[in-house]
């Protein structure tokens, strides 16, 4: 029977797991500013990084689309994981053993991912030992003859599947699993006569997604009765989404991060000569086109946001790989970083190249890449017969987007110029046909897009006119703001930077940050003066007594608790508050300024009540000794209790 996981040990679990390096296998992460990292959301498409990381507190925060969460959040919206499925796979990395209430165990869920993987990884296991067997000397073969010896078959993991009906079925079920979940894992297919082996007589190569998990295969047709395809893959599962996977992310991914460079060829065996060669950022699709799903997963790795790296396409040199050059320069304009082609003069492809010429001939293939744009623009020209008018017209045409869509600026007009040269035509007429090709592309975009823009500019409408009687965080922190009803208005989730800009709410979101992140260098004393303070902002305010509640006698201030103390629609706020990035200060500066804000914080406090008793002062009789000598008595307290706070 399932049990249900102590609560000690998923705490202790989660404060043993380093959240940057979960975060770190799906999305590069970059310097953000004290203790707080940042990169591309995984969860929706953003040119720009609005995601961040505070590994010191376990929490992510994505100030795009509003996603945040712990470590167990996260493996769960990335993986589709249930939250003890999420506990167990981190006690699993960490070698921790659980325990469960009631005598129970690990759930016995026979469909859900985890089984799924299990199956995989010991199919994987399984291959490979085949491929030291004496059925499988012709896929021994298959590889010696391109140049991967038996130590660069393990090192991609590379098997054989036996040509049987049933072998690895049997294996299969000896060690658990059912045929169920085999078929769910797309490791056998179903026939008249029961479940069979789907992938027989062939060479297979394991996919795995960018945590290195097994989630597939693709299997290379061996022998001669073989009427298969060329190449058979595993059909799509609940854990292999073709769309979505890139053969060797894996084994590129830390490079393609430091690099900041990604190299896509197009098959399992370039992918082995190219890392085998030293091109080690090279990934490959798994039986399918390159598109917009791989643009959004190879973008989170790579980093793609300030537009310094590079996408390099290397494609065959005939009709199919040109084609295929076309399909991924329709989608260029979604990468930040620039986009080559590389195309060997003969038209071979990384591994043909690597046994004609060597590891060196591969290196010097992606060296001497070419501009995406101007790869297209010559392949665009070569359609049309430049020696008629008609030809040049209509090669002008077709040519003339392909300019307008570079991205930088200061390359266009030379790009401009270059193909006015090739077609012979004035520069003027040319540049006419680019302008106003990148006005039809501009208009289609604005087309295209202007539903989506009207509905955010509806839902922050929404967001801004609810009150805070709604139960929602109030965006301006003023109640009586005037209502505005948006009917049919999408919620867009309350972020902070939607705050005012005015310099006390300003001041008083500072030092909340400074009290969730960094309270032990902020010091309890000054915490507890902070939380005393009358805020203006409601939103701020709510969150100040939450942290009220739940500071501990020794000042220590957890996010988890506080979280639990504010009602639900503001625990959003505070984790978001606990992850924005503070300047960045490191030792000294940075206590300094913590102490400088929430310090700033409380002197204003201070302020405001020597204000009140100044007045209570004037309005007093002189003749009331009593009541006059207690204000003042009051008044020399805070200027004591001020000069302490700042220190003179």
């Amino acid at each position: 029977m399932a049990g249900r996981i102590r609560q000690s040990d998923v705490e202790e679990v989660k404060s043993r797991t380093n959240i940057a390096d979960i975060v770190g296998e799906h999305v590069s992460l970059k310097s953000a500013g004290v203790g707080s990292l940042k990169g591309l959301c995984p969860f929706h498409d953003e040119r720009s990084p609005s995601f961040h990381v505070r590994p010191g507190l376990g929490y992510y925060h994505c100030f795009g689309c509003g996603e945040s969460g712990d470590v167990y959040s996260f493996l769960q919206k990335m993986d589709h994981v249930t939250f003890a499925e999420a506990v167990e796979r981190l006690a699993g990395r960490l070698g921790y053993e659980l325990h469960y209430e009631d005598g129970g165990g690990p759930a016995q869920d026979h469909g859900n991912r985890a089984r799924l993987l299990a199956a995989n990884r010991a199919a994987s296991d399984y291959f490979a030992e085949q491929l030291t067997s004496p059925e499988a000397e012709v896929g021994r073969r298959f590889l010696g003859e391109r140049g991967f010896d038996a130590e660069a078959a393990k090192r991609f993991g590379v098997g054989f599947a036996p040509k049987s009906w049933d072998r690895l079925t049997k294996h299969l079920q000896g060690r658990g699993f059912t045929a169920e979940e085999l078929s769910a894992a797309g490791l056998v297919s179903q026939g008249d006569r029961g479940v069979y082996d789907r992938f027989r007589g062939r060479l297979v190569w394991p996919i795995r997604d960018v945590t290195g998990q097994t989630v597939g295969f693709g299997a290379r047709r061996l022998l001669d009765d073989d009427n298969g395809p060329k190449y058979l893959n595993t059909p799509e599962t609940a854990i292999y989404k073709k769309a979505q996977v890139l053969y060797g992310l894996d084994l590129a991914k830390r490079d393609v991060s430091r690099e900041h460079r990604v190299v896509v060829v197009e098959g399992y065996t370039d992918v082995m000569a190219c890392h085998l060669a030293g091109v080690t950022t090279a990934i490959a699709t798994c039986g399918t086109a390159f598109g917009v799903e791989h643009i959004r997963v190879l973008r989170r790795v790579l980093g793609d946001a300030s537009g310094v790296g590079e996408v390099v396409f290397t494609f065959d040199g005939d009709a199919a790989g040109q084609n295929a050059a076309m399909r991924a320069f329709a989608e260029e304009q979604r990468f930040s970083a620039q986009t080559y082609v590389a195309v060997a003069p003969d038209g071979l492809d990384p591994c043909d190249l690597r046994l004609a010429r060597g590891d060196h001939a591969v290196r010097e293939l992606i060296e001497q890449k070419t501009p995406m744009f101007e790869f297209v623009i010559r392949h665009t020209l070569a359609k049309f017969d430049l020696e008629t008018v008609e030809g040049r017209v209509g090669a002008l045409r077709a040519a003339a987007p392909a300019v307008a869509e570079i991205r930088d600026p200061s390359l266009r007009p030379g790009y401009t110029r270059e193909l006015a040269r090739m077609l012979g035509l004035e520069l003027g007429e040319v540049e006419r046909a680019v302008r106003s090709a990148g006005a039809r592309a501009r208009d289609a975009r604005s087309g295209r897009d202007g539903g989506d823009a009207g509905e955010r500019r509806a839902g922050e409408a929404s967001v801004r006119s609810e009150g805070s009687q709604s139960g929602r965080p109030v965006g301006a922190g003023s109640a009586t703001e005037t209502s505005v009803d948006v009917p049919d208005a999408p919620q867009r989730p309350f972020s902070i930077v939607d705050l005012p800009k005015d310099p006390s709410t300003r001041l008083e979101r500072d030092a909340l940050q400074a009290i969730l992140q960094f309270p032990e260098e902020t010091g309890v004393e000054l915490i507890r003066h902070a939380i005393d303070s009358r805020f203006a902002n409601d939103t701020l305010a709510v969150v100040r007594d939450g942290v009220a509640s739940a500071l501990a006698s020794d000042g220590a201030v957890r996010i988890d608790r506080v979280v639990a103390e504010v009602p639900a629609p503001y625990a959003g706020v505070v984790q978001q508050l606990a992850v924005a990035p503070v300047p960045q200060r490191t030792g000294a500066e940075l206590t300094a300024y913590l102490r400088g804000v929430v310090g700033s914080l409380v002197e204003r406090e201070l302020l405001r009540q020597k204000r009140d008793l100044l007045g209570r002062l004037q309005r007093t009789d002189p003749a009331d000794r009593e009541t006059f000598a207690a204000i003042q008595r009051a008044l020399v307290s805070l200027e004591q209790e001020r000069r302490a706070i700042a220190g003179e």
